[in-house]
């Protein structure tokens, strides 16, 4: 466990240094392995980020899909998984025929290291019905994987968000508030 605990760095936030060493154990001895974090990739990382917003916001679905893989898989709570292209695009279609869908993220961090690389993002969704009901937010953070293709662009292979609504943020302090009362058990103390 001392060994996992000892010389941990975290991967470059925007503006800190372009390289970052992860230690990489084995049975025997440690073992330094350093990850190059290439610019020019994570500009494009960020720009396929920000394109994909852009693409939602105007209901261009043809856009955004030509954003991901063929095969990406998509994580989301209490919902199963979303896998490969078409089945994204039948959601997608689906909620834009009687929704639109504004979306803004911060990219706090990208790593890359060859043909992958990894984006954690606080990202802000807000859909509004056609109908003209109130709209509904749910922002969380997101952690994307891409990979490189032959043709040097960057593609969406997996995304896992935790974007939660307001609601569920308020039953989770609720519940948190609750589980700090227990701890605390009668009369607070």
């Amino acid at each position: 466990m001392a060994l996992e605990n000892q010389n941990r760095e975290r991967a470059p936030l925007a503006g800190r240094s372009a390289t970052t060493t992860f230690p990489v154990t084995n049975v025997t001895s440690p073992k330094t392995n350093t990850i190059v974090n290439d610019r020019a990739a994570e500009a494009a990382i960020r720009e396929v980020v920000e394109t994909w917003h852009r693409a939602t916001a105007a209901g261009d679905v043809a856009r955004v899909l030509s954003l991901m893989a063929e095969d990406a898989i998509f994580l989301a709570p209490e919902r199963p998984p979303m896998q490969g292209r078409q089945a994204f695009e039948r959601s997608l279609q689906d909620v834009l025929a009687t929704h639109t869908i504004t979306s803004k993220g911060q990219v706090r961090e990208v790593v890359t290291s060859g043909d992958l690389a990894y984006a954690w993002t606080d990202l802000t969704v807000t859909m509004t019905a056609r109908e003209g009901t109130q709209p509904v937010e749910r922002s969380g953070p997101t952690l994307s994987i891409f990979r490189k293709q032959p043709d040097g662009r960057w593609l969406l292979v997996r995304d896992a968000n935790m974007l939660a609504s307001e609601a569920a943020e308020l039953e989770l302090k609720v519940d948190d508030l609750e589980r700090e009362l227990m701890a605390d058990g009668p009369g607070g103390d």
